[in-house]
C-alpha cells in the first residue's frame, strides 16, 4: 500500500532533487546497517517523506557521508541521515513485520511466515523501545483488517483506520505540533488508502478480492467521485502541513504533497484513456 508519497522530479529543482535522493539513500544505508539486507528491502519513498518532514520541523541536522552501494557501485553518492532516520527505519520494520504476520494469518503464506520469523526478534527489540506506539499501530491494523474481512463498503471508515496509523507514525514527539502532525498523517493515510483502492480496482474485480470502491464502480460518475474524494482529503492534509513551521526542505515537501502524490493517479488516468481509445478502435 506504500509507494504513493513520492516527488515529481520534473517539477523539482536539481539541488532539491539531490537533497531528496541523499535522504532516500541515507535511509537505505541505515536500514542495511541496522537490519541487514531484509531491512534494506523495506525501503519506501513514504518513509523518506517522513524523514524530511520531521527533520525540517525539528531542525535536526543530518550527518553527511558519501558511499557506494549495490545500486550505485561505480560512483559515491551523498547520504544524509540523523536520529529521525533511525526512527523511520524502526517503523519500517514494524510495518513490515505486521504485513508478514497478516499474510500468514490470512493466506497461510509461506513467505509471510518466513518473513515474520526472520523479523520476530528485531520487532520485539523495537517494541521494547516504542511499546505504546507499536501497540497503537497494531490496534489500527487490527481494526482495518477486521473491517476488510467484514467487507466494509464505507471507504471513509476503512481509509480512516489507515489514516490513524499514518497519524501515529508522524508523532515523533509529544509536543505542541502533535495535533497538527496527527491530522496531516490522518488525511495522508486516507489518501494513500483510497488511491490504492482506486489503483487496484480492476485487478480486485477480476480476482474477486475485497475493494471498498466496488459498490461505486458502476456509478456513471465513478471517476469524478474518486477524484473529488482524493482532492478533498489531500486538501485537508496540505492545510495541516501549512500550519507547521517547516522552512528547510519546504519546497521538496510541497512538491510531494501538491504534485508528487498525484503521480500514480495521473498514470492511471493516462492508462484509462489509452484503454478507452483502444476499445473505440
Amino acid at each position: 500500500m506504500f509507494g504513493y508519497v513520492t516527488i515529481c522530479k520534473p517539477e523539482l529543482k536539481m539541488k532539491d532533487y539531490y537533497t531528496y535522493r541523499a535522504y532516500y539513500c541515507g535511509l537505505c544505508k541505515v536500514l542495511k546497517e541496522k537490519y541487514g539486507f531484509l531491512g534494506q528491502m523495506t525501503l519506501t519513498y513514504d518513509m523518506t517523506f517522513l524523514v524530511l518532514l520531521l527533520t525540517s520541523l525539528y531542525e535536526e541536522k543530518p550527518t553527511h557521508e558519501q558511499n557506494r552501494c549495490i545500486v550505485h557501485p561505480a560512483k559515491k553518492h551523498d547520504m544524509f541521515f540523523n536520529e529521525i532516520t533511525d526512527y523511520a527505519a524502526d517503523m519500517n520494520i514494524v510495518l513490515t513485520y505486521f504485513h508478514f504476520a497478516d499474510d500468514w494469518q490470512d493466506e497461510k503464506s509461506k513467505v509471510g511466515l518466513a518473513g515474520m520469523r526472520a523479523l520476530r526478534k528485531t520487532y520485539l527489540k523495537i517494541r521494547e523501545k516504542y511499546p505504546n506506539k507499536c501497540e497503537k499501530i497494531r490496534r489500527c491494523l487490527v481494526r482495518l483488517q477486521k473491517a476488510e474481512k467484514m467487507k466494509e463498503e464505507n471507504i471513509d471508515v476503512v481509509s480512516g483506520y489507515f489514516g490513524e496509523l499514518m497519524g501515529e507514525l508522524l508523532l515523533y514527539k509529544g509536543d505542541v505540533w502533535k495535533k497538527t502532525l496527527k491530522r496531516l498523517g490522518f488525511y495522508l493515510g486516507k489518501y494513500i488508502y483510497i488511491l490504492d483502492a482506486y489503483d487496484d480496482l480492476e485487478k480486485d474485480r477480476e480476482n474477486g478480492n475485497y475493494n471498498p470502491l466496488l459498490t461505486l464502480y458502476n456509478d456513471e460518475q465513478y471517476e469524478e467521485k474518486c477524484g473529488q474524494m482524493l482532492t478533498l482529503v489531500l486538501a485537508e492534509c496540505s492545510s495541516a502541513f501549512e500550519k507547521l513551521p517547516c522552512i528547510e526542505y519546504a519546497d521538496i515537501l510541497r512538491n510531494i504533497l501538491y504534485v508528487g502524490v498525484w503521480n500514480k493517479y495521473d498514470d492511471k488516468q493516462k492508462q484509462n484513456t489509452v484503454n478507452e481509445e483502444g476499445i473505440k478502435e
